[in-house]
């Protein structure tokens, strides 16, 4: 899988780009956790979440955020580092003109600069929220959440608790139009040690099945 480097806001990032033959594959982003608390691209969530997306059929670019590995730049409390990620968008969509379909998944911190990016982005039609730090950050800006989605955290999560993603899930679950699906591993950390194989079963089922249907 090529490394890559593409132009950030603040300079060069640093991704893993992971391409299909087929030039109409749909695409995917997939955004890491916390830099201030080590969160990379190749964390073990995100890692797995990449690997799942290019095993379904879609090109993959993981990344990471300014000031984190070879990436330029300094931390920005989110808001630069939503801006990382719809350059990293951008690159994607450059690469792959033909896609049929745009996806992002996030994992915790990332899980919310996903949020914020679906906002911007209408030609999103698909996430996955892995235990989004609803405890840490205002999700109201999903108001309206423009397209339907996987929650999904770990009964066990100490960092996040499981309360407060039932919350976010039932708000947005209200609202018109958009169908969120929220499924809850028993026993799992906010890791997913253990429980990554069944997080990754539960995202490659969901996203197969939302692909079947946008094709018929």
């Amino acid at each position: 899988m090529p490394e890559v480097i593409f132009p950030g806001p603040e300079g060069r990032l640093e991704g893993r780009y992971h391409p299909q033959k087929h030039k109409d594959a749909p695409i995917a982003i997939i955004l890491h956790p916390h830099p201030q608390f080590g969160g990379t691209m190749n964390n073990k969530v995100v890692y797995n979440l990449h690997y799942a997306f290019h095993n379904m059929g879609f090109t993959v670019l993981r990344f990471n955020f300014r000031g984190v590995g070879r990436s330029q730049g300094e931390y920005d409390q989110g808001t630069g580092e939503l801006s990382d990620a719809a350059s990293a968008l951008d690159y994607l969509q450059a690469m792959n003109p033909n896609a049929k379909n745009c996806w992002v998944a996030g994992f915790s911190f990332g899980a919310w600069i996903g949020m914020q990016l679906l906002m911007r982005r209408p030609e999103i039609q698909g996430f996955i929220s892995v235990a989004p730090p609803a405890n840490m950050y205002d999700f109201s800006f999903l108001a309206p959440c423009p397209s339907s989605g996987l929650i999904v955290n770990g009964s066990a999560d100490r960092v996040v608790p499981p309360a407060d993603i039932v919350g976010l899930a039932d708000k947005l679950k209200q609202q018109k139009g958009i169908t969120i699906t929220h499924e809850v591993i028993e026993g799992a950390g906010h890791f997913f040690e253990p429980g990554m194989d069944e997080m990754i079963g539960l995202v490659d089922s969901y996203v197969r099945r939302r692909l079947t249907e946008t094709s018929r």
